[in-house]
């Protein structure tokens, strides 16, 4: 058999493997357009769960107490712990989820990062997958590991390689998503990617504040890969070249403008924002409330 047969049959019974796990949905499940929304709709704002819980494992409490009491429906979550990814934890999810009257669109996995193995981390990518699916979602999100560590950016491709068909079959767009200081940082790493992996279900998630953290021009990034801009993170940095995340119009990262220029180019997707640590949690509700008002406009 061609190894790419074996391949993709490998990944067939696998897909069904976990399906089996009896969690939930199947592509079925998923809006018919590659950008996942809402039947009718192209363009929504959607909030992560790192706003209210930042970088600690706290299973969501903060984040189911605090969403709620905002406008956002949609909610990225930022899976980084392992009871996040067992099935007692995503049936905990979708639960709460249901509750609250909340949509799961998208989760976030741990960083590739494969120091030259990269088997555990396809494995670990691929029930990310499976758990965006089993949530009713279709996006998982993943960012790099330092500059330089963990294989390099040579470890990313290869990782991403192995997604890409996968990802095709199961219908689940991988969002790559670019930090200051990262594997994942500039322009020229975006091309590295894209011309190693060309598939419909491998884009990039820009975060415009990472972008401006790393000197990377926001506008040369949208004229170059808006074909391939999949999701948008939206939040402020205070001054360029420093990634220190700041409440919207304190810093100086033009989200209105890449957003602007985006959906001139037809984007659709989410618009998420992602004020990550550290904050004031006095006024986190009104902060996020605020977001939400200066972004609205946008959804279509």
């Amino acid at each position: 058999m061609n190894p790419n047969n074996q391949r993709r049959t490998f990944l067939k019974k696998a897909g069904l493997g976990m399906a089996g796990v009896g969690l939930l949905p199947t592509a079925s499940s998923f809006a018919p357009s590659v950008s996942g929304q809402s039947p009718g709709k192209k363009t929504e704002l959607a909030v992560a769960t790192i706003t209210c819980d930042g970088f600690e494992d706290k299973n969501f409490e903060r984040a189911f107490e605090v969403i709620p009491q905002l406008p956002f429906k949609n909610v990225e979550f930022n899976c980084w712990y392992a009871r996040n990814l067992t099935p007692s934890g995503i049936r905990s999810i979708k639960k709460r989820c249901e509750e609250h009257g909340l949509t799961p669109i998208c989760v976030q996995g741990s960083s590739f990062g494969a120091n030259g193995n990269i088997i555990k981390d396809v494995a670990h990518k691929l029930w990310n997958m499976e758990v965006a699916r089993q949530l009713g979602c279709r996006r998982v999100k993943f960012t790099g590991a330092g500059r330089g560590q963990q294989g390099g950016l040579e470890a990313v491709i290869n990782i991403l390689k192995e997604l890409a068909p996968a990802a095709e079959e199961m219908d689940v767009l991988v969002l790559v998503e670019n930090h200051a200081n990262n594997n994942i940082e500039n322009i020229e790493d975006y091309e590295r990617i894209f011309e190693a992996v060309d598939s419909t279900h491998v884009g990039m998630c820009m975060d415009n504040a990472h972008f401006d953290g790393a000197n990377v021009d926001l506008m040369e990034v949208v004229e170059k890969f808006h074909s391939k801009i999949m999701h948008i993170d939206l939040k402020d940095t205070e001054s360029m070249g420093v990634h220190k995340v700041v409440n919207f119009g304190e810093g100086v990262t033009n989200n209105d403008a890449v957003v602007q220029r985006m959906l001139e180019y037809g984007y659709e997707g989410y618009l998420l924002v992602e004020m990550a640590p550290p904050r004031n949690e006095d006024t986190l509700v009104q902060d996020l409330t605020r977001a939400y008002r200066l972004f609205e406009k946008y959804q279509t």
